[in-house]
């Protein structure tokens, strides 16, 4: 990392992936509670050589820089006690680790990563129940006993949902379900071998019954009970669990649904019940090409493949030893999918695709083997390739450590539409329209979510969370969004009260050498700095019909040869500014 890095870090990051120390001589104790939960929660950079006045909100005031005595013997001290038995596991790499000069100064900084599923929980002292932590917007705090539990479940490759369940026999499972899912599967395999066993056999060749090799006795596994068991037998052994579907759309005045599937003794409550009957609620009202394959009617669509994508990867990914909920949520705006638990992936390596790791294969496979689901990690691109071809709101995957949640709302509304864009013209005058693309996205997703934050904005824009922390800012310094801050944890909404400024000049009245600029593009750009305080090449394509960077720099150029810009080079970034503004 530079100093320029740093800076930015400090000034732009989330403070939730970020803690400073002072470290002067020593390390200080803390700062493996932070390894730890920087490793089991997020990642992060740990700063030594700052100390943050967290009451403070000038920038200057707020960090104080103090060099490392020997910093070499710093970073010695760090790898002997990260090698040793002091944590769990040393999940770093030599370039994780460094120092750099600020301001006068020298610092070290270590890039603590994300671990990954198999390595979690990173822990102190030979004492995953005592030594483990996690990360919340306070800082670092101990995991639970239970969390602790979770994520020793979840480094088992063969996952949870294969637990022999003592007790529970065939009289269990709701032969009405099963026998549907037989048929659904004999449909998908018309020539499979299973399709002639009997119910027992089949349930053993897909993961739902097992022997035990101890005693000799045959029982359900947690895979084939959560499935198929009758509802009884389901509630009894894992009470902690409830399913719920929740329609607020189209809804009358003074109601709070206009239907719901909870448990009400009129079904039996198992996952397969469950998305059978909720599946078709969910695609109502979408609408359905006919098309014809040879002489069959074709009417699926990317939409309802997605919809069932998601209703499947909630029942792969719940923890289901854990109390929580299996909810959905429709409305007119759209889906909300949650379920208890956490992810086993970064957020970002989900929405690249390609990863897969169930937290219940077994469940997985029983619904991949009628069509529905993946093990291959295609199944969250499929819900990113449809709602991309509707042209509606980027998906949003996110989970809550507090809550032990993970929750998908799917935005069944356009990027940007129109009455959104209405609303923000009208609220902010014309100013709005010298915003770049970027920066009227962050304001139409603060309006259409009620809230925004930087996390959500990485996999909206795919922008690094400097970048939209440096954008989050200048939105904030022009008081179109206020800043909801709690601890380390920063969100933002719109500022309702938002006072238009009456407008300046515009650039047609200006003539500056005897040269009269009406050109639409550089008005653009001219009052885009006038409002902003400066400009970059890149700003340029986002706000006019540029599409090269040459022709930025060709459109810039004509503003400095007219002696109204100048060109500023600030630290790895060169910005224009106008003239006499410095």
């Amino acid at each position: 990392m530079t100093e320029q890095d740093v800076l930015e870090l400090l000034q732009y990051g989330e403070h939730i992936h970020l803690e400073c120390k002072k470290a002067e001589t020593t390390l200080p104790n803390s700062v493996w509670e932070t390894y730890s939960s920087f490793a089991n929660t997020d990642g992060g950079v740990i700063l030594f050589g700052i100390e943050e006045h967290v009451k403070e909100t000038d920038f200057e005031r707020r960090f104080v820089f103090q060099t490392i005595k020997n910093p070499d013997q710093r970073i010695k001290d760090f790898w002997n006690t990260v090698n040793s038995n002091k944590v769990s596991s040393n999940i770093l790499v030599d370039s994780d680790v460094g120092t750099c000069s600020i301001k006068g100064e020298t610092i070290i900084w270590v890039h603590v990563p994300r671990a990954k599923y198999n390595q979690r929980p990173v822990y102190l002292n030979d004492n995953p129940m005592k030594g483990s932590y996690k990360r919340n917007h306070e800082g670092d705090y101990h995991c639970t006993e239970e969390e602790v539990k979770a994520m020793l479940r979840d480094a088992n490759d063969s996952g949870s949902d294969g637990t022999i369940l003592d007790g529970y026999t065939m009289e269990d499972i709701d032969m009405n379900a099963l026998r549907s899912y037989r048929i659904e599967f004999e449909h998908q395999n018309p020539d499979h071998v299973w399709n002639s066993l009997d119910d027992q056999e089949f349930l053993y060749k897909m993961g739902g019954y097992i022997k035990d090799r101890t005693t000799g006795k045959w029982w359900l596994t947690a895979a084939g009970l959560l499935l198929f068991g009758k509802g009884e037998a389901v509630r009894e052994r894992f009470s902690n669990i409830r399913m719920d579907y929740i329609d607020q759309s189209n809804l009358l005045p003074g109601s709070r649904w206009s239907d719901r599937i909870t448990y009400d003794g009129m079904w039996e409550n198992n996952l397969y019940n469950f998305m059978r009957q909720v599946m078709p609620k969910l695609v109502s009202g979408i609408k359905r090409p006919f098309r014809l394959e040879g002489m069959l009617r074709v009417d699926d669509t990317p939409v309802h493949k997605a919809i069932r994508e998601a209703v499947v990867n909630m029942m792969i990914h719940s923890d289901y030893m854990v109390t929580g909920i299996l909810k959905i949520v429709k409305s007119d705006k759209g889906f909300v999918f949650s379920n208890p638990g956490s992810l086993k992936l970064p957020v970002q390596d989900i929405y690249e695709g390609g990863h897969s790791v169930a937290r219940n294969p077994h469940i997985q496979t029983f619904f991949r083997m009628i069509g529905v689901g993946d093990n291959i990690g295609s199944g969250f691109p499929t819900i990113l390739n449809a709602w991309g071809e509707e042209n509606w709101r980027k998906p949003d995957l996110s989970e809550d450590v507090d809550l032990h949640l993970v929750e998908l709302k799917l935005w069944m509304i356009s990027l940007m539409p129109q009455e959104c864009t209405d609303y923000l013209v009208k609220l902010f005058g014309a100013a709005y329209n010298r915003l770049s693309n970027n920066e009227q996205i962050i304001l139409g997703t603060a309006y259409l979510e009620g809230t925004v934050t930087n996390t959500r904005l990485q996999s909206m824009l795919d922008l690094h969370s400097i970048d939209i922390g440096h954008i989050l800012a200048g939105l904030v310094g022009n008081k179109m969004l206020i800043p909801d801050r709690k601890g380390r944890w920063t969100s933002y909404h719109l500022n309702e009260e938002y006072v238009i400024q009456p407008e300046q000049m515009e650039l047609t009245d200006i003539q500056t050498n005897s040269v009269s600029l009406k050109n639409d593009t550089d008005k653009a750009i001219y009052n885009y700095i006038r409002a902003n305080g400066f400009i970059t090449a890149n700003q340029v394509l986002d706000i006019t019909r540029i599409n090269t960077q040459q022709g930025a720099n060709v459109a810039l150029g004509r503003l400095i040869k007219a002696d109204l810009v100048v060109m500023v080079r600030k630290g790895r970034h060169v910005i224009y500014q106008l003239k006499g503004q410095l």
